[in-house]
């Protein structure tokens, strides 16, 4: 069975949206398939990435094999440092998500 790769972008604000625990489950199950799975954070995703916000489905994510990344950008704008962010985050460029689509890999947006 060939591994699949998967980006899934989370933009939505978890304390506004009670879905993006669901979108987190989702990338869980997928790791578990034995797939590689990487969450990538844009928007108001990223405010839950922040040290001391509610941020243990992020915390989750990282121990169980997903890769968690933030948009530099949109960090930017919300005032968050990359050395605010809770352990397993990683800041990243949105460039990320062009290259995982033109090696092939699958995304899913929310």
């Amino acid at each position: 069975m060939a591994i699949g790769k998967y980006m899934v972008i989370a933009s939505r604000d978890p304390f506004e949206s009670r879905d993006v625990d669901q979108l987190y489950d989702l990338a869980a199950g997928i790791v578990r398939e034995g797939n590689e799975v990487t969450v990538f954070l844009v928007q108001n995703g990223v405010l839950p990435a922040r040290f001391g916000a509610r941020s243990e489905g992020l915390t989750k994510l990282s121990a169980r094999g997903v890769k968690v990344l933030a948009d530099e950008f949109s960090l930017r704008e919300r005032a968050i440092g990359g050395d605010q962010l809770v352990s397993g985050v990683t800041p990243s460029p949105l460039d990320v998500i062009v290259d995982h689509l033109a090696a092939g890999g699958k995304a899913l947006w929310h």
